[in-house]
């Protein structure tokens, strides 16, 4: 900074405020690599605070080894365009005999700004505080600031805090795909009801019924489950493909594997087939696969990708048992399907009600949807 002074000594004289100066230096510096929509909105907002903020922008803008961003400035404050031209006529005028002592100036400052900008940036990299959601029918992808990308199914809703020590998410309502980034230095963790999900680096899938119901299904790596009390600090989570699983404090679950809790009780690890995970987790392709569920169970899932309610009402038709692929939301294609291939009549009786019976004189059948 003392080098950006020594080429402007009265500014030095008449502003001390190193803060405005840093700021506008970081400004610059983000200005070169491109300012995204957020930054370029913020950006503008802290320009136009102070008309100083403006004149030292321009200065050092001047001072870049790249006019390009001096000329955004000019496009962004129009009314600047003639002091541009002047700090320009004046700055080759003045320095045209010292040339190379500005190349060494501006690459000393290009440094300190880098140095500068790199330090914040390390510093703010690991914070992320926001949350993420979906409503009924959509499902969504997300990527997270640690590289890990996030997929959350129907009517979900993900709370994330980052920091440099953690990468804490919790899932308030719904289901989830996680696949975690590798960092050593920070677990990464779920927190679902009174449970809780920890990762190195893997793919996983966590479902919440409930805050007493959850599952769990591992498709790469290993999750340490534990209770939320139990939260693992970045020493223990190394400790998890370390240690067997009985020194861990907590229920290991590997790749290919499932974990049910009911009741905040955990039953045993389930190892599953291909074809059981594929099930489980079809949503991700925007599929629900049924195997034999009772019908009752089946609209049961489908509901939660629709704000359709289903009426059952011969009772009868609640244990027919269905097979088969369904899209996800798909509720026209669902109600033709059992119309003709299971002859259940369907009616609405309003926007979001549809009530089920037995078509008349009929037998009831398998029904593959």
């Amino acid at each position: 900074m003392n080098n950006v002074r020594q080429l402007f000594p009265e500014q030095a004289q008449e502003n001390t405020n190193e803060a405005i100066q840093e700021q506008a230096c970081l400004w610059i510096s983000k200005m070169d690599r491109s300012l995204t929509t957020a930054e370029k909105n913020e950006f503008i907002s802290w320009a136009q605070q102070n008309k100083l903020h403006q004149e030292i922008l321009f200065k050092f803008a001047a001072l870049w080894d790249d006019l390009s961003v001096l000329n955004e400035l000019s496009a962004l404050f129009p009314l600047e365009k003639q002091k541009t031209k002047r700090i320009l006529k004046n700055r080759f005028a003045k320095y045209a005999i010292a040339a190379s002592f500005i190349i060494a100036v501006l690459f000393t400052g290009s440094l300190y700004l880098e140095q500068r900008l790199n330090a914040r940036t390390v510093k703010q990299q690991y914070v992320e505080i926001k949350s993420l959601s979906t409503v009924v029918g959509q499902q969504s992808s997300f990527s997270l600031s640690d590289g890990s990308i996030l997929q959350l199914n129907t009517n979900s809703l993900v709370k994330i805090n980052f920091s440099r020590n953690k990468r804490l998410l919790t899932l308030v309502r719904g289901e989830a795909r996680f696949e975690v980034a590798k960092d050593k230095t920070r677990p990464f963790t779920v927190v679902s009801g009174t449970k809780s999900f920890t990762a190195l680096g893997t793919i996983f899938n966590v479902q919440k019924n409930s805050n007493r119901d959850m599952e769990l299904v591992v498709t790469e790596g290993r999750v340490l489950i534990t209770k939320t009390n139990q939260l693992l600090d970045s020493s223990m989570a190394k400790q998890i493909y370390s240690l067997p699983a009985d020194k861990l404090p907590g229920v290991l679950v590997i790749s290919g594997e499932k974990a049910v809790i009911e009741k905040n009780i955990e039953e045993p690890v389930q190892k599953v087939s291909l074809d059981q995970v594929q099930k489980d987790l079809a949503w991700q392709q925007g599929m629900l696969i049924f195997e034999g569920e009772p019908l009752k169970a089946a609209l049961k899932e489908v509901s939660r990708y629709t704000a359709t309610h289903f009426e059952i009402v011969d009772s009868e038709l609640a244990n027919i048992k269905v097979a088969g692929y369904f899209k996800a939301g798909d509720i026209d294609g669902l109600l033709k399907s059992l119309s003709s291939n299971f002859n259940i009549y369907y009616e609405k009786t309003n926007k979001n009600s549809i009530r089920l019976s037995k078509a008349p004189n009929k037998a009831l059948q398998h029904f593959d949807i």
